[in-house]
């Protein structure tokens, strides 16, 4: 048998970041000094959306450029994500707090922007408890109250990758390509508001500086 090797095509992917107290904290900050409702522009079928403000670029420069620079060491600079200029700085494009109801949900969608992230700061529901909800028990999808990436692979085929919701997620950020797919289920029998970040990066030009 002749030599052979296994190729692999270069495909994207995403980061998991875990969040220190000192960030958790800004954060927790800029949502107390949230202004502006900004649910018109978002495709979340939710309760509320506020816009929140990076004050002095804080989580730009000590959160947000790190990972910028990890995405690209890795993926390296794929032609769809521009790489980071000296003349054309990133800055965070908008930045926003989704509360989440029970029964609510964020549709399949992508963002704008060349990168995107999303935070969970306060996650009141668990997935094992939720899976056994009459809705969900007799079910061999995994969806309930979670978030999804959805992507296709080599072959077309439709996948997704869930991140399991509980409190042991509050904390985490998911930074990744902005034009890639995700949603959020609907979770059940919770009171409480399900907080989360979200924001969009996208190069500052002349008109943005």
């Amino acid at each position: 048998m002749k030599t052979f090797k296994t190729v692999v095509p270069p495909v994207l992917g995403w980061l998991q970041v875990e969040l220190d107290d000192e960030e958790m904290s800004y954060l927790w900050k800029l949502i107390e000094n949230k202004k502006g409702n900004t649910k018109d522009i978002l495709a979340g079928q939710i309760d509320s959306s506020w816009n929140l403000h990076d004050e002095d670029d804080w989580f730009l420069n000590n959160v947000l450029n790190f990972c910028i620079g990890q995405f690209s060491g890795h993926f390296g600079h794929h032609p769809k994500l521009m790489p980071y200029l000296r003349q054309h700085p990133y800055h965070i494009e908008h930045m926003w707090v989704n509360y989440q109801k029970e029964n609510e949900f964020n549709p399949l969608h992508h963002h704008n922007g060349t990168y995107s992230f999303v935070i969970w700061m306060k996650i009141p529901t668990n997935f094992e408890d939720q899976k056994k909800l009459k809705i969900a028990s007799e079910s061999n999808n995994d969806s309930i109250s979670n978030f999804s990436f959805a992507y296709n692979d080599i072959l077309g085929n439709n996948n997704s990758h869930y991140y399991y919701m509980s409190k042991e997620v509050e904390g985490t950020m998911l930074f990744f390509p902005s034009q890639l797919c995700h949603q959020v289920y609907p979770f059940y029998n919770c009171d409480d508001d399900r907080i989360s970040i979200s924001g969009n990066i996208s190069l500052k030009t002349n008109q943005t500086m």
